[in-house]
């Protein structure tokens, strides 16, 4: 479903579509930071970003709620911006033996031919609490889709049952899985890309320096979305947009709390790609940021880093967007842009 009209009712309504009702009922009101009150990085929110924080402003985790209670909320309401999902994406669900356990993992194939195809494992974003393969199915629907190769998407454990690097480690198992087993679906293991959104983006960056050092599997391209790569959340942007604009700097702060065992992780490369004293051969990138995201800074400061180091770079500021934006392409037009982008640099890299 589109939305046309820039509207906070058409948002409204779309939440009590998918039983946020259940959401109002069991979360609290906070006060928000009007967007006017908030020093500006650009001229203004764009009107329908706004639109999905104002129909959101009202609704905030419950105080002592469990990562347990926070997810099954989740699940039950999913994206209420979520775009359509493309129903001529052939969908597959396996398992992928990683250690002592096996993670759950879905694949998505739009290509028809009987070659090989180019593949993209992708790892969803939650603050390494909460999401799974459900809540990026679109995403990966139209990325598989509209970019003509295979995306293959990882439920890596989640924090605080599994404390870092428990996620690093399924990721890396996941993506050398594919390596070694992509021809048995279809895959082209000369072009493998990774990809995520937000602590996916994390994990994607942290997975790339991992292939480069530990012997592979050789990476094409990484697609970064709004990626969380600093240490910690002190940039300018996370102090600008600490509250207002649905992440928040203290949401920020309590999953890296969930998510690390001791105050020494911050320092490790593999929670913090931006830590690394080595960046450089790594495959080229996309840098996807939002203008209005506390997140921006980072991304920014991980790009020029790489691109300082010798990489090939693209970086991409969705002035006017809020964190998450790329998952709401059902009432935000820059989301289905943003996925176009994806879209270009993927099928540049696997060429």
């Amino acid at each position: 479903m589109i939305f046309e009209q820039q509207n906070v009712k058409d948002c409204e309504k779309l939440l009590l579509q998918k039983n946020a009702s259940f959401i109002l009922r069991h979360w609290r009101t906070t006060a928000r930071v009007p967007v006017s009150d908030v020093p500006m990085a650009t001229a203004q929110v764009e009107s329908k970003a706004k639109a999905v924080l104002n129909a959101l402003s009202s609704i905030s985790i419950k105080k002592g709620s469990s990562p347990t209670e926070i997810r099954a909320l989740r699940k039950l309401c999913g994206n209420p911006f979520d775009f359509s999902a493309l129903n001529d994406v052939e969908i597959r669900d396996i398992v992928i033996p990683v250690s002592n356990t096996l993670l759950s993992a879905r694949i998505y194939a739009a290509n028809n031919t009987d070659e090989p195809a180019p593949c993209m494992v992708f790892y969803h974003g939650g603050g390494f609490v909460i999401g799974d393969l459900d809540s990026h199915d679109a995403a990966c629907r139209a990325l598989s889709n509209q970019a003509d190769c295979l995306v293959v998407a990882v439920d890596y454990r989640l924090a605080p049952e599994h404390k870092f690097p428990a996620a690093v480690i399924d990721c890396e198992a996941a993506l050398k899985w594919v390596a070694e087993s992509a021809s048995d679906f279809g895959g082209d293991r000369a072009k493998i890309a990774v990809g995520g959104d937000s602590a996916g983006g994390n994990l994607a960056a942290a997975v790339a320096l991992l292939a480069r050092d530990n012997g592979g599997p050789k990476l094409c391209f990484q697609l970064l979305i709004y990626p969380c790569v600093a240490p910690e959340p002190e940039t300018r942007s996370h102090h600008q947009f600490a509250e207002g604009y649905l992440l928040t700097r203290k949401t920020i702060t309590w999953f890296y709390e969930q998510y690390l065992r001791t105050s020494k992780d911050i320092r490790d490369p593999r929670y913090a790609p931006l830590e690394a004293d080595d960046l450089s051969s790594l495959p080229p990138a996309l840098v996807i940021v939002a203008g209005y995201d506390p997140l921006r800074d980072e991304g920014v400061d991980y790009a020029r880093a790489l691109i300082e180091a010798g990489n090939q770079v693209s970086l991409s500021n969705y002035e006017g967007m809020i964190h998450g934006f790329y998952l709401m392409g059902a009432v935000i037009d820059m989301a289905n842009k943003a996925i176009e982008e994806s879209v270009i640099h993927l099928k540049s890299a696997f060429k």
